[in-house]
């Protein structure tokens, strides 16, 4: 067994409506989907979402990235097992960047052909992505049949302003993150809305999304204190990180991270200096599978907590991934992802596996990503498509 052909495809999603944070604001999104098919026929999807403002990339750095990475040499070896599939895609390398000292740049690159290839594995020797997990970290590896997301309020207006809570509370969600940050919002008079709403029994945490600064982060956090909020979510931009072991000092709720933490020196930069008391993981930004898998065995070791989280636009590809993470990773403290249907217009899987009531989410059953990916809808949405390997390495 082993790779045949490889191919990348930059699709543009539209999404159902505009989302906005203190970072960004979009009503679409472009992805690097990668399709991998092994000598016995099976096929294999992987996805990566670009965000230039979090690891550097943007989906012409990707096009970039693929060709100088060798892949047809990386991926020629012979796979005799899911096993070695899996060691063989743990040994991917993307190409360096120049000037990149955090080691960031091309993690979107790279989740998108691991996950393709382990989706492929899995399909061929008859295992889920899952069992990676189970593979290469024991220690972490905790079945769940069924997990609990998170709901996301942004910055809805008018009347959903005051529907959306009450349906997070109505529907029985147990977590709730909130868009703060936002250019002239009172977050104060908003939150002690939102709580009002959401009733105390549902655990709240906020995303800054790298707004404040860091001479008045310590007044807006404790601004919340009185809301009961679980934790803070990158308060500050990564230029000015380092501020947050005084403020961890001087606030009592928690500091996460997430643009600060993409690779793992992003990580050991956060820990030795003490930065944070959770990172926030995602799939795509920190890599793929494989990598976030180490960055949780990091954060474990040391005392960390951890929040699988997603990025705005990830199709049923990364949405499935990040299931199978979800559901075979212990000890996470908050889910978030699988939106599909109350965000992306265009649908990739026949499978629909957006959360269900009260943010449950079942495991899913089946080999590699357990959805199936329909290649119809997939080139509706193609705006790009290039052959990395085999086919006589067509692009067009």
């Amino acid at each position: 067994m082993r790779v045949v052909e490889l191919e990348a495809l930059q699709v543009r999603i539209p999404l159902k409506r505009r989302v906005t944070h203190a970072s960004h604001s979009r009503s679409e999104t472009e992805n690097l989907v990668v399709r991998c098919i092994l000598s016995d026929g099976s096929v294999g999807y992987g996805e990566g979402v670009p965000r230039e403002y979090v690891t550097g990339e943007t989906i012409d750095t990707c096009w970039e990235l693929l060709r100088r990475s060798a892949l047809e040499e990386q991926l020629g070896e012979e796979i005799p097992d899911f096993v070695a599939g899996v060691r063989l895609a743990e040994r991917l390398q993307i190409a360096p960047v120049e000037e990149d000292e955090r080691q960031i740049i091309g993690k979107a690159t790279r989740c998108a052909v691991e996950l393709a290839l382990l989706d492929a594995c899995g399909r061929a020797f008859g295992e889920p992505l899952s069992r990676v997990a189970e593979i290469l970290a024991p220690e972490l590896y905790q079945f769940r049949p069924q997990v609990r997301y998170s709901g996301i309020l942004a910055n809805p207006r008018g009347w959903k302003r005051r529907l959306y809570p009450l349906v997070y509370r109505w529907t029985g969600f147990e977590h709730v993150k909130v868009k703060v940050g936002i250019k002239g919002e009172d977050e104060v008079k908003r939150l002690s809305v939102l709580r009002r709403y959401l009733g105390r029994r549902i655990d709240l945490r906020v995303d800054a999304n790298e707004a404040w600064s860091a001479g008045e982060v310590i007044e807006r956090i404790r601004e919340l204190e009185p809301f009961g909020i679980s934790c803070v979510e990158q308060p500050v931009a990564q230029e000015e990180v380092s501020c947050l072991a005084e403020v961890r000092r001087q606030v009592r709720i928690p500091i996460m991270l997430d643009e600060s933490v993409c690779s793992l020196r992003d990580a050991e930069l956060a820990i030795r200096h003490g930065w944070c008391d959770l990172f926030n993981i995602r799939l795509s930004k920190c890599g793929g599978f494989i990598p976030s898998l180490r960055l949780v065995q990091l954060a474990r070791q040391h005392g960390l907590g951890c929040q699988l989280g997603c990025q705005v636009g990830e199709t049923a590809i990364l949405s499935a991934a990040g299931r199978h993470f979800a559901t075979s990773v212990g000890g996470l403290r908050y889910l978030e992802g699988s939106y599909d249907r109350y965000l992306v217009r265009e649908w990739l899987s026949r499978e629909d596996i957006t959360i269900g009531w009260g943010g449950r989410a079942p495991a899913l059953a089946g080999c590699g990503l357990g959805v199936t990916i329909e290649p119809q809808r997939l080139a509706v949405v193609a705006v790009r498509r290039e052959m990395l390997i085999g086919c006589g390495r067509k692009s067009e």
